[in-house]
């Protein structure tokens, strides 16, 4: 805290400089009430006095009044734009009052004044941090760190920016080394189970939260991440109550909504379930596309008679597809249905029973009464886990594509199997749904078997080691689009695939599908057991413990074996 200046005015006796040296030793020592009345007392006698609205502006950020605060320290700089202290207590306020551009640009006026300042620096970082900048945030703390290598609210925040970068293991250090001089740390506690989760560690990540929590209790991300930490131990029980402890906390905390929901639905409480998955359009970076379908959102209110409704993609390929099955339903009770979903999926569901138009997203659309998300469809229409419509096949191949690829499967020998084996790199769930090709060469080197690699994106070495298998044929790359993919369903005798648009084509299909799931799986294929009310004709094999895709290659190869003998 900047000392006042020293000039004196003496207005009838009042001396300035001294009330001033007086409220500064008053805040100094925590008596923040009598500094108040002395720093008032101050600018009343001086109204443009740079020291008394910087103190005064500190003190009233420090006693939570932002608003007041920011009114004193603008003030303050306006008057002298030139002391690094005002500039820092103005740019710690607008970073309260979440202006971080602002407060940068004020960190950036300080350093220049004073550069090389470490708490300007570690306060400049988390201003970046604050803007989802890690990169540029990491030089500023790894300045602090060359000069105070223990510096714990570097490390700190360090470890954030690393994890911002995907960079774990390191962000693992940096938590680990605040850790070990403060065991209690609740922050450093919190964010490295964040990273452990990230890691695919969720018992560890427990332990921290845990620790965080008995900090922290009313620390609602804590509660929130701690439940997401149980449901990758499928301790989905649990989940729920420790996602209903953040909702308690703050009742309109989206992110603890939406997880819930998947919680549910993974127990099979679909009435609850999709309830609570109305929140997704408020979760953290997340745009609510709603908004862009300027006619009556419907929720199943009524009936929509003659009345035409579009039906929308907003999630993912296997989403469109497993929610298309609501479609012809609304088709049959009467309404004139239109889709609008993604440009790969427009030949292939342009062919549902009774749909009047299919468009890809970006189209113009007909005129249209009412909208509703295809992932609002089960919510509309009151799905429960006894009523899942599943009127299999509900999605057909064209022919004239099917004609296209059979000269290619019928000259393979043997049993012919579709394989896919990876979805989309930048799935969130990526690398716990997806598994290495390499993982595969057990069943790869099964006789009898002709495998034909359906798999759109091929990644490192995939290439390679699938020239090298004589019974591998790859044909993924391509496909146009998913109607593509859906003709050479009909040609092969089995599908394996993990948890993609593809395990949802080849079931909505109805043809013969083996779904390879981990530990923890996507709600839609509930928890335990071979089969899902979804697509009950399919066969799912799961992880029995997390990241033991062997065990699972190991299954899949005895049931394809005895599959062969029949």
């Amino acid at each position: 805290m900047a000392k006042p200046d020293e000039r004196v005015l003496r207005p009838s006796g009042f001396d300035l400089g001294q009330t001033l040296q007086e409220a500064l030793r008053l805040h100094g020592a925590g008596r923040l009430r009598e500094a108040e009345k002395l720093y008032t007392r101050a600018l009343k006698a001086a109204p443009d006095n740079f020291d008394a609205l910087n103190l005064l502006g500190a003190l009233k950020a420090q006693s939570g009044q932002m608003g007041e605060a920011l009114r004193l320290l603008t003030s303050a700089v306006k008057i002298n734009p030139r002391v690094p202290d005002a500039l820092f207590n103005l740019a710690n306020v607008l970073h309260a009052l979440k202006r971080d551009a602002e407060a940068l640009d004020c960190l950036d006026k300080a350093l220049a004044l004073n550069p090389a300042d470490p708490q300007t620096l570690l306060n400049r970082a988390s201003a970046l941090l604050s803007m989802k900048r890690p990169q540029e945030a990491l030089a500023n703390l790894d300045a602090v760190l060359a000069s105070q290598p223990r510096n714990a609210a570097a490390l700190l925040s360090r470890g954030v920016a690393r994890a911002g970068l995907g960079r774990h293991t390191e962000a693992l250090d940096d938590f680990n080394a605040v850790i070990a001089s403060a065991p209690g740390n609740p922050s450093a506690l919190y964010n490295r189970g964040n990273t452990l989760l990230q890691l695919g560690k969720p018992a560890e990540a427990l332990t921290d939260f845990d620790r965080a929590l008995a900090a922290l209790p009313e620390h609602r991300l804590a509660w929130n991440n701690r439940g997401r930490a149980l449901e990758m131990l499928n301790r989905h029980d649990d989940a729920a109550a420790s996602f209903g402890k953040a909702i308690a906390l703050d009742k309109d905390y989206a992110d603890a909504h939406f997880n819930l929901a998947l919680t549910l639905l993974a127990l099979g409480k679909l009435d609850q379930g999709f309830a609570e998955y109305e929140w997704r359009w408020k979760r953290t970076g997340v745009t609510d596309r709603r908004r862009d379908y300027r006619r009556p959102l419907w929720l199943g209110d009524f009936p929509l008679g003659r009345k035409t409704i579009l039906l929308y993609a907003e999630q993912g390929l296997g989403d469109s597809i497993q929610f298309a099955r609501y479609a012809p339903m609304l088709a049959n009770a009467g309404a004139r249905v239109v889709l609008e979903v993604q440009p790969e999926l427009k030949a292939l569901l342009g062919g549902l029973p009774g749909i009047a138009s299919c468009h890809a997203r970006g189209e113009a659309l007909p005129a249209y009464d009412f909208q509703c998300p295809l992932g609002s469809l089960p919510l509309a229409l009151k799905a429960t886990s006894g009523n899942v419509p599943a009127p299999i096949p509900y999605v057909t191949a064209d022919a004239a594509r099917i004609d296209k690829w059979r000269p290619v499967i019928e000259a393979l020998p043997g049993k012919r199997v579709a394989l896919a084996w990876a979805g989309h790199v930048h799935h969130i769930n990526d690398a716990n749904r997806s598994i290495a090709l390499a993982a595969l060469e057990p069943l790869l080197a099964q006789d009898g078997v002709s495998f034909v690699s359906i798999q759109h994106e091929l990644r490192a070495n995939d290439a390679e080691m699938l020239a090298r298998h004589g019974n591998v044929t790859h044909l993924g790359g391509q496909f146009a689009d998913m109607a593509d993919t859906a003709a050479m369903m009909p040609l092969v005798d089995l599908v394996i695939a993990v948890d993609t648009s593809v395990a949802h084509l080849a079931a909505a299909m109805g043809r013969p599908t083996w779904v390879l799931l981990p530990f923890t799986p996507d709600w839609r294929w509930t928890l335990t057991g071979e089969r899902s009310p979804w697509y009950p004709q399919a066969r799912l094999f799961r992880q029995p413990a997390i990241g033991d895709w062997a065990s699972v290659v190991a299954n899949l190869r005895d049931a394809l074996a005895a599959d062969i003998k029949l």
